[in-house]
């Protein structure tokens, strides 16, 4: 003997059928730890800073363009400084100043960093140092300088 049903009566059954499934589901929390590292990355428009000095004590300018990125902790500092560079010892007073946001003015140290920029947190910036050179004699210069991005 066969049963015919209706279908809105086999579409009930089968609904009762999954929530009775769906009761017996087991569930649980996952915590997951994930430490993530900063991450910097510059460049630079020059490694070299030439400078034609036509008369001693008379001022020579250089500049270097940068884009500094950092990927780093809400709240870090991100520094830009200038490291000494000590061959091609130059006769001179090296100077530099900053142009873009965070940047910031000072001497180049012979024996440590010389801090450029600083910012806080991530993201991308865009800036200028402008390098004066206050020379002792005349002559052209080619000074090598090193630009160190820097986050925790």
């Amino acid at each position: 003997m066969h049963v015919r049903l209706p279908a809105s009566v086999v579409a009930g059954l089968l609904i009762a059928a999954v929530n009775a499934s769906a009761a017996e589901t087991a569930r649980s929390s996952v915590t997951v730890v994930a430490a993530f590292s900063s991450r910097t990355t510059l460049q630079i428009s020059s490694d070299r800073l030439q400078f034609d000095v036509t008369q001693p004590q008379t001022p020579a300018t250089a500049s270097i363009d940068f884009r500094a990125a950092a990927r780093t902790h809400a709240g870090d500092l991100v520094v830009l400084s200038i490291e000494p560079v000590a061959s091609n010892r130059v006769p001179s007073t090296l100077s530099f100043s900053g142009e873009g946001e965070g940047t910031r003015s000072g001497m180049v140290a012979a024996d440590r960093l010389s801090i450029a920029g600083q910012w806080i947190g991530s993201g991308v910036r865009h800036g200028r140092l402008v390098f004066t050179l206050h020379a002792d004699a005349a002559g052209a210069f080619n000074v090598p300088i090193r630009l160190v991005l820097s986050a925790p």
